[in-house]
């Protein structure tokens, strides 16, 4: 039996549903989110909530892909245009690092990988909302270093997804296992250093 489609409906309060159910996941994560307390926080009925978003786990998509594109945003208005390699990477690296070890990321992480499979669409979105998301800005980034002569990539897809799994070595997994429950900022110092020195070690002219 194929997976079941999920769609999004947008209607007259759409917007609002959205802002309630952003202040709930984050609040009560993905698991301690429930519809009714999301539908109070937004002034809504269950009814209108379903009409919008059939399922709870297309709902926090949703969020989660608005979320990203937040951060990346202001990500990209924050890396100074003009500043050295090492300087804007350090910044990335950074960001993608506390992303991933954010109850957020590892709510967004887990959801992805047990549900991908009874609900393609929904791994697809979380595609976009993450990983897909971090190649195409972080190329943005890149690309004038390239241009410059400053960095040599001759496949920047393959170079800006590297970048965002050196920035997942040891803290994520040990995070996501239970392993690692308070993280110093020596500890992502560390990864953050090791990503960039290891991205430069292969890419830099």
């Amino acid at each position: 039996m194929s997976a079941p489609a999920v769609e999004i409906k947008k209607g007259r309060k759409f917007d609002q549903v959205l802002e309630g159910a952003r202040r709930v996941f984050m609040r009560d994560g993905f698991e301690g989110a429930s519809v009714d307390e999301i539908a109070r926080e937004a002034q809504v009925s269950k009814a209108t909530l379903y009409s919008y978003f059939p399922d709870k786990r297309l709902l926090f998509s949703e969020v989660a892909r608005l979320e990203c594109n937040r951060q990346a945003e202001e990500a990209m208005e924050v890396i100074a245009k003009g500043a050295t390699i090492d300087h804007v990477l350090h910044e990335a690296a950074t960001r993608i690092v506390r992303f991933f070890l954010s109850d957020f990321g590892q709510q967004m992480f887990r959801i992805c990988v047990s549900e991908a499979h009874r609900f393609p669409e929904l791994g697809r979105r979380f595609y976009a909302s993450g990983p897909d998301l971090v190649r195409e800005r972080l190329s943005k980034v890149l690309r004038p270093y390239v241009d410059a002569g400053i960095l040599k990539i001759d496949d920047m897809d393959l170079a800006a997804n590297q970048f965002g799994e050196l920035c997942k070595s040891d803290l994520f997994m040990r995070s996501l296992c239970g392993m690692c429950k308070e993280v110093e900022p020596a500890d992502i110092e560390r990864v953050v250093n090791g990503a960039v020195e290891m991205f430069l070690a292969r890419y830099r002219a």
